[in-house]
């Protein structure tokens, strides 16, 4: 039986080496998929990527399926319900700040049409395809993640450093970042 040769950081247990194998460097263009990437990656700020995926149904139940309408028009009880919210991480700047990115990003989408097309012009609208052997090349910002995270703030978004933005492109395949030996790639 052949091993799969897998990113080196998923190898902690199913959880990570599902997440590897199904959904991270798959590009993403649809709308809601990246709003909810977008959430789960501001909220990672400061924290490990496994404690988000742990609590990502959390975050799903917690924030109306990440449905960024809905989330767009949190009321103030809403808000300190979720501050209150055990089961997700109860910061209450990051809290508020999906809210405002959630108004961020509608205003986006009536700008660009959508924000996919928006976000995906930042890589001309195809993935880099980096081709990294080893973990250790990989980069945890780049120019353009530089570009986005200033591009985003100035768009009134919160917690989107250029390192969670790298990892956002990473997360939703605008940037290849498996490893060469990755079965991903074969």
């Amino acid at each position: 039986m052949e091993t799969k040769v897998r990113c080196a950081w998923c190898e902690k247990d199913d959880l990570y080496r599902n997440y590897h194998d199904n959904e991270w460097g798959k590009p993403v263009y649809d709308d809601a998929t990246i709003f909810e990437f977008l959430i789960l990656e501001t909220f990672q700020a400061g924290l490990s990527w496994y404690t988000i995926l742990a609590k990502r149904e959390n975050f799903r139940q917690a924030f109306d399926q990440f449905d960024y309408k809905k989330i767009a028009n949190y009321s103030e009880e809403k808000i300190a319900s979720l501050i209150e919210n055990q089961g997700i991480i109860r910061n209450k700047l990051k809290i508020r700040a999906t809210v405002s990115n959630a108004q961020a990003f509608i205003k986006v989408q009536e700008e660009f049409g959508s924000f996919s097309k928006y976000i995906w012009g930042f890589v001309e609208s195809k993935p880099i395809d980096n081709k990294f052997k080893s973990l250790t090349e990989v980069p945890a910002t780049t120019p353009i993640s530089d570009a986005l995270s200033k591009d985003l703030k100035k768009r009134g978004f919160k917690f989107t450093g250029s390192t969670v933005m790298y990892a956002h492109m990473q997360a939703t395949g605008m940037v290849n970042d498996h490893i060469t030996e990755c079965f991903t790639r074969k």
